[in-house]
């Protein structure tokens, strides 16, 4: 945990003019930086004041931004203040999601953009997934196959399957920036898929190609993943379209 020595000596006086976005830049740049750590305190109000050269209400400010941004935890009580978080990948895809609802993103544009990183994170999962990873993968299709093959459909379940299996594939590729793109994708646009599993004739369709999905993936044939990655979201496309007829 950083010592107050240190952090007393961290921070240059704020910028007049744009003080409170100086100090909250200057406050950030120390965290993603690591020398302001996860469990860390920042100083006192009247530290800040001090080190900052400000007033208390400039340093609030900062401070409810760097909340709003998820860097930073308010605790109240005799031992509460300011503490630095630790970011969640649940906080950066749940902005993402929010963040692209607002600008109205269609779905035929929604699913143009999952088709492309699909595709990529596809052809990396194949050169990159372990043997636990390929057998989980195995596992979770063929639970999807046996809860698509229930006279009494499990909605609620079909739709959890495929999300993990979603999830998983970008855990595959080795890169936490498409896991985090993939949960906001699922958290935030995850119903668009889910039009797949409410006609029988997709149902059938996508569940297959979910398992020859996977089977290029272990096989290790790009040419026929790539095929099976855009079979998907044209059978997406022509759900959606048949749905908006």
């Amino acid at each position: 945990m950083t010592n107050k020595s240190t952090v007393d000596g961290l921070f240059s006086p704020a910028q007049i003019g744009r003080a409170s976005e100086d100090i909250a830049l200057q406050i950030e740049s120390a965290i993603l930086n690591e020398t302001l750590r996860p469990g860390d305190s920042l100083p006192s109000e009247r530290d800040l004041q001090a080190q900052f050269g400000t007033g208390r209400g400039v340093i609030r400010e900062a401070i409810r931004a760097l909340k709003q941004k998820g860097l930073v935890a308010i605790r109240k009580g005799p031992k509460g203040g300011a503490f630095i978080k630790q970011v969640d990948v649940s906080n950066i895809s749940e902005s993402l999601a929010l963040f692209l609802k607002q600008k109205s993103i269609g779905a035929h544009q929604i699913a143009e953009f999952r088709e492309s990183m699909d595709q990529t994170i596809a052809l990396l999962a194949m050169s990159r997934a372990t043997k636990e990873q390929q057998a989980q993968m195995l596992l979770l299709v063929d639970r999807l196959e046996s809860i698509a093959g229930l006279s009494s459909l499990d909605f609620s379940e079909l739709i959890e399957t495929d999300r993990q299996l979603n999830v998983l594939l970008a855990e595959m590729a080795g890169n936490p920036v498409f896991e985090w793109v993939m949960h906001a994708m699922q958290q935030g646009f995850g119903s668009y898929d889910n039009n797949l599993y409410t006609d029988a004739d997709f149902l059938i369709k996508a569940v297959a190609n979910w398992r020859y999905t996977a089977e290029q993936i272990i096989n290790k044939e790009p040419i026929k993943l790539q095929a099976s990655i855009s079979r998907h979201y044209l059978l997406l496309q022509e759900c959606l379209d048949r749905r908006s007829n």
